[in-house]
């Protein structure tokens, strides 16, 4: 069992994260290859499979690859892989969309700066990025997770059409009911 197992969990039944759906509603050519980066247990690796996407599907922790290999029919096998990497060391191949639902603030900080550039250069012209970023006010930012100031994060979308920026903060609860205060960067961006 990792640290991971309460929450996933506690995710099992979600459904896709809205940042994914919005990207997907704004790609009009035929479904590519598509990344889902921290893809847990396959909450829209799912949606993207379904949606006749190719995917590369990473998470560091083999339990949840696992678990979502569980999830997915014969008929979807063929199109997609699963690799157990780490964000920081994780080979990015060229793809159209690269999803990466509250995943990016769990690389480690000194690595995020070069995750962001392999992204960026992993995304085709015209191809999308999805996901999310905390901001320096999220609890959390003390505890060894990547987070972005304003300045910063404007920096990050050098290069990019912003399709979706929406900052967002309340106080709420994770997935596994502990009180957290939340500072997130909802993204959707077009690769120029």
């Amino acid at each position: 069992m990792s640290p991971w197992t309460s929450y996933y969990t506690a995710t099992a039944n979600g459904g896709p994260r809205e940042t994914l759906l919005q990207a997907l509603a704004s790609w009009t050519a035929p479904p590519g290859i598509a990344l889902d980066l921290g893809c847990g247990t396959g909450r829209d690796t799912l949606v993207l499979l379904e949606r006749g996407w190719q995917v590369h599907a990473v998470d560091a922790e083999a339990e949840a690859l696992g678990l979502l290999r569980q999830r997915i029919s014969d008929a979807w096998q063929v199109r997609l892989e699963t690799h157990q990497a780490r964000l920081e060391t994780v080979e990015l191949p060229r793809g159209d969309l690269i999803n990466a639902s509250f995943a990016l603030p769990f690389c480690e900080p000194t690595g995020f700066l070069d995750l962001w550039a392999r992204i960026s250069a992993a995304v085709r012209p015209g191809g999308l990025f999805c996901g999310q970023l905390f901001g320096e006010r999220d609890s959390w930012a003390s505890k060894g997770v990547t987070v972005v100031k304003a300045a910063e994060l404007q920096q990050l979308l050098h290069g990019w059409e912003v399709l979706l920026q929406l900052e967002e903060e309340e106080d709420g609860h994770t997935p596994i009911g502990r009180p957290k205060h939340w500072h997130i960067h909802h993204l959707v961006l077009r690769r120029r």
